[in-house]
Parts: structure tokens; C-alpha cells; sequence
């Protein structure tokens, strides 16, 4: 237990020295239902990304989204150019929009090992962190947020809260800034309070959880 921790904060040091030295390139893949916005969010976190200074590319699966259909966007962040004009096969990093796909085998289809579970669900961390053990997971009600703020089950801007808090990709600050020119006042404040709200648990703590 005490092994795996310390690999895993050899393992942050080195990955946070290769961004320093050499600049790295974070693909994140947003799963969700036609309206529900996943396109947008991948839009809004490109933007926040490009006004940060970054390179970056958001964009869609299959074109339009359709109400209520599964639709996948997807974001690339890099600090050098990119080249690649691909879908996203291997993510660093996935987000659930929506607590009816977040026990989906799709939405691990690809994801590195290692990377990061960002979870739309009313569930605890605890309950369901042995589901996802070998990454690490960051969960939050944001439909409860969402319904709060914005009046709608529409979470993509509530789960951008939630994405930075478990991978700071990008400032909150420029997150908030997109979103505020974009959508106003209460989608700030759901983005906020979900940031606040989400838990996140490294891999070596998930299997601190199961030897319990």
C-alpha cells in the first residue's frame, strides 16, 4: 500500500518535469446525450485553453448531436503545435455528462492507464471507486447543480468545474471567463459550486479503499 503510493508521487513528479522540460499533450474525451451539450463543453475548454496561451482542438464525433443520443466530443491541449487531426482513441482523461452512461464500458474503452474518470453521478466516491480501480476518479452531482443554477439537466459547463478540479488543465479562472461570455451569471455560478463540490481520489487511495 505504502509502495504504491510512493510510485505514484514518483509518477507525478516525472510526468509534471517532462510538461516543465518538454511541453505535453492532453487529450480529453466528453462523454454525453444529444442536448446535453458535450459538444460545447469541448468548444469552451479549447477556447479557455487557446486564451491561456496553449495549442488546442475541440470538436465533435459524428458531426451535429442529436437530442438524446450518445455523442462524444473530444479536446487535445498541447504547449507545442498539433498536428494530428484524428478522433481521440487513448485519452488522458474522460468526463460523463450524464449519470445514465457513467457504467457504460464505453467510457473506459481507450482511457490510459492511469487516467482520469471525471463522474456525472449522484453515487459516493466510495461506493463506486473499486468499479474504476487503475485510475483515478473525480465524482460529483453536477445534474443536482445544474438543475440548481441553470433550471435544466444540462451539465456540460457544471462538469467543467469538475474537470479542472481533478486535472487542472486549464485555470478555473479562464474556464470562467469562457463560460461567462458565453452563457452568463448562473452557469458561473454551477460551474463554481461544482469545482467546490467534486471528490477525487488518486489511484493509489482506490486500492487503499479495496484492502480496507
Amino acid at each position: 500500500m505504502y509502495h504504491s503510493y510512493i510510485l505514484y508521487i514518483l509518477d507525478t513528479y516525472i510526468c509534471e518535469f517532462l510538461i516543465i522540460m518538454y511541453g505535453m499533450r492532453i487529450e480529453i474525451r466528453f462523454h454525453g446525450r444529444g442536448g446535453q451539450g458535450a459538444v460545447t463543453a469541448a468548444e469552451l475548454l479549447t477556447k479557455a485553453a487557446i486564451k491561456e496561451g496553449k495549442y488546442a482542438q475541440g470538436f465533435a464525433a459524428f458531426g451535429p448531436e442529436r437530442r438524446g443520443a450518445p455523442v462524444l466530443a473530444f479536446t487535445r491541449i498541447s504547449d507545442e503545435p498539433i498536428e494530428i487531426r484524428s478522433q481521440i482513441y487513448e485519452p488522458d482523461v474522460v468526463v460523463v455528462l450524464d449519470p445514465s452512461l457513467v457504467f457504460s464500458k464505453a467510457i473506459t474503452q481507450g482511457l490510459k492507464v492511469n487516467g482520469t474518470l471525471v463522474l456525472n453521478t449522484g453515487r459516493q466516491i466510495n461506493e463506486i471507486a473499486q468499479t474504476f480501480s487503475g485510475y483515478k476518479l473525480a465524482v460529483v452531482n453536477a445534474t443536482e447543480i445544474a438543475l440548481k443554477h441553470i433550471g435544466a439537466a444540462i451539465t456540460n459547463t457544471a462538469m467543467l468545474g469538475a474537470l479542472i478540479k481533478a486535472t487542472n488543465v486549464v485555470k478555473l479562472e479562464s474556464i470562467l471567463d469562457e463560460v461567462g461570455v458565453r452563457f452568463g451569471k448562473s452557469n458561473i455560478d454551477a460551474v463554481i459550486e461544482t469545482y467546490e463540490k467534486t471528490e477525487v481520489l488518486e489511484w493509489a487511495q482506490i486500492s487503499q479503499i479495496g484492502k480496507k
